[in-house]
């Protein structure tokens, strides 16, 4: 068998070569734009400081939004992305005494594209340690809708206008040759005038599911609160009703003409996808807002408008066992939410396009589907079923399960 040669020249011709793999090493590649979107996505960072004056202690959680997809209560949006900072890193010394700071820390969002923007978040409060049961351990799980919300005693936040008080509008712009800017120097502040009053509103539905437009016009729904213990927390005793005067003129408010008043808590009946599963209809990748894509219906005033529909049935609380306890002696609103046990909610056989809110347009008949039930509080907070309680749902990924809350509208 012959050996490798192993003379002067060949060994200098290796190291030669060596040297020379050695040198094309070093060289920077050529790095060419892909047909891959996500290779060439720019996207910049929004950062700046949380500010905290609360004698709370929590993580703190930063929700970003578009401002496109405001979040309840103004709207139904979801968060784009959020950031978690420690409560070790916010609080500091001060994590176990009852000082109100205030306290400061730094966070950043990444991965932010060209848009507009808000900030809002909250302290995810241990009350455990301030007051005695019932009380809330930190418990917030962005992963599901019924952990993924502020309790009774946390402390709400946002990016608001120094000036006015107003949420800030943050927008990411680019330079001249497309490069996204980052923003900097945002201040997202939380008080203790912000502590949220009661838990979410969480119920339960005691009618049948079936609801056929051709004849029945309006499907009443009974809801009745529905206590939960455990990795999901919510204990609302009843539901907190206030009637609606956004311009605190002392006459509710009739946003839609309809001659009955708007409450607080508001009623959502919006449609979901296909057979099973909690997604919307036309939101599938479950942002807030409507897919570029998706089923598009017949209008009342004839034809399709080629955009896919946001459909919500017309929903609502009935007035009746309603006003003798929200107006006072000389028919006013009263200021402040009344418990009440249990709330009746009156579905009508019409469905609109909520795509823009502030125009619903009549759709010619109601889709056949399933349709989820969301209650809206005025601090933002919600609850809908179906939910991931939902014994088929719970199961798998180890939440409690709770029949009651697999319940869907079943239109025909």
């Amino acid at each position: 068998m012959k050996r490798a040669p192993s003379s002067p020249f060949f060994r200098g011709l290796a190291a030669v070569t060596f040297a020379s793999l050695l040198a094309l090493g070093c060289e920077s590649p050529e790095v060419l734009p892909t047909a891959d979107g996500r290779q060439n996505t720019r996207a910049a960072r929004i950062e700046g400081s949380l500010v905290v004056q609360s004698a709370a202690r929590g993580n703190a959680i930063v929700f970003l939004y578009s401002a496109d997809a405001l979040p309840p209560p103004q709207g139904s949006g979801r968060p784009l992305a959020f950031t978690v900072i420690p409560a070790a890193e916010l609080f500091g010394a001060s994590l176990s005494d009852t000082s109100t700071g205030p306290f400061t820390a730094p966070f950043a969002l990444s991965l932010v594209a060209p848009g507009r923007y808000l900030l809002r978040g909250f302290i995810d409060a241990d009350t455990c340690r301030l007051i005695p049961q019932p009380c809330h351990v930190p418990d917030f799980n962005p992963f599901y809708g019924v952990t993924g919300e502020p309790n009774a005693g946390d402390v709400g936040g946002g990016s608001v206008d120094p000036a006015n008080g107003v949420a800030r509008i943050l927008e990411v712009t680019t330079d001249a040759d497309g490069w996204p800017q980052p923003l900097t120097g945002i201040s997202v502040s939380f008080g203790s005038t912000a502590t949220v009053p009661f838990d979410r509103p969480a119920f339960q539905v005691a009618e049948s599911r079936d609801f056929d437009p051709s004849t029945t016009p309006t499907k009443v729904l009974t809801l009745t609160p529905q206590q939960f213990t455990g990795v999901v927390d919510q204990r609302p005793p009843g539901f907190w009703v206030q009637l609606v005067d956004a311009n605190r003129d002392g006459i509710p408010d009739d946003a839609n003409g309809d001659g009955v008043p708007d409450f607080w808590p508001r009623v959502v009946v919006r449609k979901l996808a296909g057979a099973a599963g909690l997604v919307d209809e036309n939101d599938l990748d479950r942002n807030g807002m409507v897919d570029a894509e998706g089923v598009d219906y017949a209008r009342l005033n004839g034809g399709k408008d080629g955009k896919p529909d946001a459909v919500v049935l017309a929903a609502g609380l009935a007035p009746d066992p309603l006003l003798a306890v929200l107006l006072d002696d000389q028919g006013k609103p009263r200021p402040q939410p009344v418990f009440v046990p249990q709330l009746t909610v009156a579905i009508r056989a019409q469905a609109v396009d909520a795509r823009d809110p502030a125009a619903p347009a009549p759709l010619a008949a109601v889709p056949p589907g399933r349709y989820s039930v969301t209650l809206l509080q005025s601090t933002g907070q919600t609850w809908r079923v179906p939910n991931e309680l939902d014994p088929v749902l719970a199961e798998p990924v180890g939440l409690p399960g709770a029949p009651s809350q697999s319940f869907v509208l079943e239109v025909r």
